[in-house]
Formats: structure tokens, sequence, C-alpha cells
């Protein structure tokens, strides 16, 4: 099996559901060819049949990008598939992207039909995506929660259609890590003609286990993950992008290995959050303001003396021009020494002592002392100090 992972993104499908994140054509060029830079191996562009301005959007962006699979997303439905194909008519490399729901609620509630019933249009929703494009991906909607035995044989039919992707979402965000590894374990083991498909994770974030059931997906034997930039999406999200991308990156021992660009990573983040309107909490993995911020007197201390006490990432892999040492009164001498030097000071070790107490004053009483505070501090101080200026 390949250790080659594949990089799904829905940011301008899945990803722009979330409410008040509509972009308009342009901007969804926009974010399209910075995917394309960024090395994902699939850009799924939009729902062709949801409105006349997604069908521009998926067409026009079947006409930019260059490299990746430019994939449309389809109901097991004739007229949505047509139109998907038509969308797609320009790709280098299309997909269709078809299926339906497959667990007891779905059949039950949202279809009011039958388990043959469902396995009979999802063989001819995939026949007839065949008939359009070579590419065809189907996905069993709300997998997380569909009996794997009935799973296993929806994915064998639609395998025989002719599908060459076969996504398991976690639709729900239900599962936990284990079960969904284990669900895709089993498909591996059951699905009829398994060697000659790709099995794809698609896993949101109800629960806080996107990314954490998508790393053990691919673990037990899927090659794509289906993911967002900055984790956006329907309800809590999806898994995001950098996350899975640098988790793979940061533990070799997986020897699995995606395409992407990490260098780009900071920069696609930034661009999706403005362009969304979309703000990236602070605290985000791996893109967050905070993720390579450091604060307190211990661990400021051991980043300035070896960057990898505190931080298993170098900045820079994702970006990031350097780590933040960021000043409060839970700092300590070195951190306020090595600011201190940042901005043109060089405090001896009484100048410092001197310096520090009045800093705790400043900083018992601010969240956070800049640089225009330390030189004001420092300035304040130099009639009693041997500051080198």
């Amino acid at each position: 099996m390949s250790n080659k992972i594949e990089i799904f993104d829905t940011t301008l499908r899945d990803g722009e559901q979330v409410p008040g994140c509509k972009l308009n054509t342009a901007q969804k060029l926009k974010i399209a060819e910075a995917l394309d830079s960024l090395g994902v191996d699939v850009i799924e562009a939009g729902f062709p049949i949801s409105s006349p301005g997604d069908f521009l959007s998926v067409t026009e962006i079947s006409k930019v990008v260059k490299n990746a699979t430019v994939c449309a997303l389809s109901r097991a439905v004739k007229k949505d598939i047509e139109t998907a194909a038509e969308a797609l008519k320009y790709a280098v490399k299309p997909r269709i992207h078809t299926g339906i729901g497959t667990s007891e609620s779905h059949i039950k509630y949202k279809f009011n039909s039958t388990p043959d019933k469902i396995i009979e249009q999802a063989i001819e929703a995939v026949k007839l995506a065949k008939t359009f494009v070579e590419d065809v991906e189907f996905y069993a909607e709300d997998a997380g929660r569909t009996d794997n035995a009935f799973l296993a044989k929806v994915c064998s039919a639609a395998v025989k259609a002719g599908a060459t992707v076969l996504n398991i979402p976690d639709t729900t965000g239900y599962c936990l890590p284990d079960e969904y590894g284990a669900k895709i374990k089993y498909l591996t083991e059951h699905v009829v003609g398994i060697e000659k498909v790709k099995l794809s994770c698609h896993c949101h974030n109800d629960l806080g286990l996107a990314t954490a059931n998508a790393i053990s997906g691919v673990i037990n034997g899927a090659r794509q993950i289906e993911c967002t930039i900055n984790g956006i999406g329907e309800r809590a999200g999806n898994t995001a992008l950098e996350e899975v991308v640098m988790i793979l990156r940061q533990h070799p021992a997986l020897n699995l290995t995606t395409n992407i660009k990490t260098r780009q990573l900071l920069a696609m983040s930034k661009m999706v959050s403005q362009e969304m309107g979309m703000f990236v909490q602070a605290n985000k993995a791996i893109v967050g303001d905070n993720a390579f911020a450091h604060s307190s007197g211990i661990h400021q201390d051991g980043v300035i003396k070896n960057r990898e006490t505190y931080e298993i990432i170098n900045p820079s892999d994702i970006g990031v021009t350097e780590s933040s040492i960021v000043l409060t009164a839970r700092s300590g001498r070195s951190a306020l020494a090595y600011r201190a030097k940042k901005v043109g000071y060089e405090l001896t070790k009484n100048d410092l002592d001197i310096v520090y107490l009045e800093f705790l004053k400043l900083a018992d009483n601010t969240k956070e002392v800049k640089d225009d505070d330390l030189h004001r501090l420092i300035e304040m101080s130099k009639a009693r100090l041997e500051i080198n200026i």
C-alpha cells in the first residue's frame, strides 16, 4: 500500500456552507489557485446543482486549476450528476462526487426507503457519473453511524459500478478515533474490489475529534483525507488541513506523506480567513496567533535556550518568521533581556535586576508589555543604569 496520503480540500464546498462565509466567484478562483499552488491533490469546487452561482464557480475553477483534480458534488440524482458533469467540462482532471445516506436513520427518515433500494440508487448514480468522467467518488453519507456489514455491501456495489474512491464520512462527528479506525480497517478487509479503489476520510468536528478520526483512518488504510483550511465547515467544522498535514509530517514513524508545501500554510490560512470573514481563534493549532507564542517565564527561558524544549514544530515550516516571546507578569528575566535586545538594549545583570522590578509593576497592571512600553520603561531607568544604547 502506498504511503502517500492525498489531500482533498473542500474549503470551497463544505467550508463555504458556514453561515456568513459565502464567497463570490472571484474569491473562489483566488482561493482555488492558492490551493493548487499549496499542493492539494483534489479541490472540491462546489455543488453545481445548488445555484447558478455555484455552477459558474465550478466551471471557472475548472478552467484555471492546472495540477489538482477538480471535483463537483452531487446527490444520487440524475439531474445533479448531469449538471456536475457540465460544470466540469473544462477540467484537466475532473471528478464527480456522488452518493447517498446509508445509516438506518437516513434510510428510514430522510429517504423513507429500504437498504436494497439505497444500494440500487448508489449503483445507478455511480454508473451514470461514470459515463461522464473516469474518476468517480462515492460517498456513503453518515457512514460513521452505518452498520459496518451493510456499509461494506454498499461500497462493494459502488466499486463494481465503477467508483474509484470511497468516501466514508463521519457526517455527524459521532465516532471515537478507535471506532472510526476500526471501520476503515473493516472495509479494507470486506469490500469486494477494495484493492482497485482508494478509501477517503471525511470527518466532522462536533465532538472535537475530526483530526484524530482522520489520522486514525489513514493509519488503518485510508489514503485520502477530506479537509478544509482552518477546519471550517458545517456546524463545528471539518478536519483541519493544516493539522493533519503537520501531524503526518511530525510523526515520521507513521511513514505517511503528503504533497503539501507546508511553508504556505500560514498564508493560506490568512487568505481564507480574510476572504470568508471567519476569524481564526488565537489558540488554534498550527495557524493560530498563539501557536508559537510563549508568555510563561519557564517556557520562555527554555525556548530562548533551545527552541525544541517547548516547540515540536519549527515555525518556519509553516511560514511563521519566528517564535513570539510575549511579555506578561508571568515572564522572567531571560525573556525581558531577550526582548530588550530585540529593541536595541544590551542589559547587564545589574541593569536587568533593576529594570525587572519596574517591569513587574507595569506587567501587573496590563495584559501585555509591548515594545513601546519597553522603550519607555528602559528610558525612564537609563539615568540609574549602565545600559548600552
